[in-house]
């Protein structure tokens, strides 16, 4: 189904939208039928719903029903070409049938206990306390299949038009449920460029100590929802604003620096939304969750760096070096993978290296050291570094501009002459051990490091060249 123009939403009447069959797919009323002739009800239910009416349902279906899991396996299972039960505990199956991704969730009701991250699982017995339950009055309509009856007992439609995220019920009973859904509605108005009511703000406000009930893990894939969304922007201004990012990613209203008449610097909160924005705007191949990380964190090490000089300038000396240390720390206590957390720190050290380059008289040792030490990242490096230039001076980011578009000139001048892309030296470690007579151990290490340096300072030498600098250069370590 095409996707609808979100800034032009106007959500059909119910009577209307039922009645449209690109409402649902005929895998929705099949599977409907079964249920029907097994005695139980099914409907389409949630964020399917709310797609629909945004004109933008996709492949993944999600149903709610009065069967009990055990129930809904007997009815899926011969007839779906693939099934899952790894949500089974919550009450949900998985399925996938002719190219779509279902999940059938018995009707249930959950709830937090105060000390425990998990949620305890009911079940129950209509769909109306079902959709009590859900977070968000937009996510709480449903349609009864496979007769299309429209279920809207908490006026998500009239939501959806007004583009306004409310709870079902008090936003209070609703974040003590589940405190995730204060991070899910800032997720939700970053992803649908959705306002916030009043009182949902409020009640995030006082109650964002509870989100540290919930798993680091949960949390951590709200946040990658959110940066990855339209607008990331509104959800992180708000996780602020009401207190939630002190307790998920306290490093980023750490960023708004108190300023003074004395010492002058540019506000380093707003400047990385806008990195992150300028970011997004280079990215060529969809969102990238590598490239808005970085671009979020790269300067998290300024509040703890920042000194005031005499003569009234502000500094951050060596900032990427503690905000790559920040970095890794952040990510690993939100339980990023391994490989995740030392891309993004790698970027957030690398990210002002640009800089320490002058004007733009690159040498091609400095070029080869730079490709080198960005590796795989290199692309996205590029990216950041341009994205870092907020500027409001016209003449000096078009003199940056220029300058790192002199440098990616110079680094596609050396590929076509050299393999930047993997440095190494003219030897490797036989040929090292061959010619200074020697086993293996730290001193081929050593002879190895020194050859990686040469090459990286006059590039390729050729094996010649190379081997009497090996010699010349070990003959001073014997007689060091």
């Amino acid at each position: 189904m095409p996707n609808a123009n979100e800034d032009h939403l106007i959500a059909p009447e119910p009577d209307r939208a039922v009645t449209e069959p690109q409402w649902v797919a005929p895998v929705a009323d099949d599977l409907a039928r079964r249920f029907r002739e097994a005695g139980f009800a099914l409907a389409l239910v949630g964020g399917s719903v709310r797609d629909a009416l945004l004109g933008r349902l996709g492949n993944d279906l999600d149903f709610t029903t009065d069967a009990r899991p055990e129930d809904v396996l007997k009815i899926v299972r011969p007839w779906a070409d693939a099934v899952w039960d790894v949500g089974i505990a919550f009450g949900t199956v998985g399925a996938q049938k002719d190219g779509f991704q279902i999940e059938v969730t018995t009707y249930r009701s959950e709830a937090y206990d105060r000390t425990s991250r998990k949620p305890e699982v009911a079940y129950g017995d209509s769909i109306e306390e079902d959709l009590v339950r859900r977070d968000f009055t937009v996510n709480a309509m449903a349609l009864a299949l496979p007769e299309k009856t429209f279920i809207d007992p908490h006026g998500g439609r009239d939501d959806l038009a007004a583009r306004v995220l409310r709870t079902p019920g008090t936003p209070e009973a609703s974040f003590s449920d589940d405190p995730l859904r204060m991070m899910r509605a800032a997720r939700f108005a970053a992803q649908l460029d959705f306002e916030v009511a009043p009182e949902v703000v409020t009640a995030m406000t006082e109650m964002a100590g509870r989100i540290e009930i919930v798993s680091a893990e949960r949390v951590r894939d709200e946040l990658n929802k959110l940066i990855l969304s339209a607008h990331p922007r509104k959800g992180l201004t708000l996780l602020v604003d009401t207190g939630l990012a002190e307790h998920v990613l306290p490093e980023l209203p750490a960023l708004r620096l108190e300023r003074d008449e004395h010492h002058r610097h540019k506000d380093v909160y707003e400047h990385t939304l806008i990195v992150l924005e300028q970011a997004m705007a280079l990215e060529t191949d969809g969102p990238d969750l590598t490239l808005r990380l970085a671009a979020l964190l790269h300067d998290i090490g300024k509040p703890r760096t920042r000194r005031f000089e005499k003569d009234g300038r502000v500094s951050f000396h060596h900032h990427e070096v503690v905000g790559a240390k920040m970095t890794k720390k952040r990510m690993t206590a939100l339980k990023y993978s391994n490989e995740l957390v030392k891309d993004i720190s790698h970027l957030v050290e690398l990210h002002l290296r640009f800089h320490g380059y002058g004007t733009g008289e690159w040498t091609d040792s400095a070029v080869r050291r730079y490709v080198r030490d960005a590796g795989p990242l290199l692309d996205r490096l590029h990216k950041l570094t341009r994205s870092d230039c907020t500027t409001r001076n016209k003449r000096r980011a078009a003199a940056l501009s220029r300058a790192y578009d002199g440098l990616e000139e110079r680094i596609e001048q050396l590929k076509e002459q050299e393999e930047l892309d993997a440095i190494r030296p003219d030897l490797d470690g036989n040929q090292i051990m061959e010619i200074l007579g020697v086993p293996p151990g730290p001193a081929v290490g050593r002879a190895y490091k020194q050859l990686l340096e040469l090459r990286l300072e006059h590039g390729p030498l050729g094996a010649e060249a190379a081997t009497e600098a090996l010699k010349e250069w070990w003959a001073k370590e014997q007689d060091a």
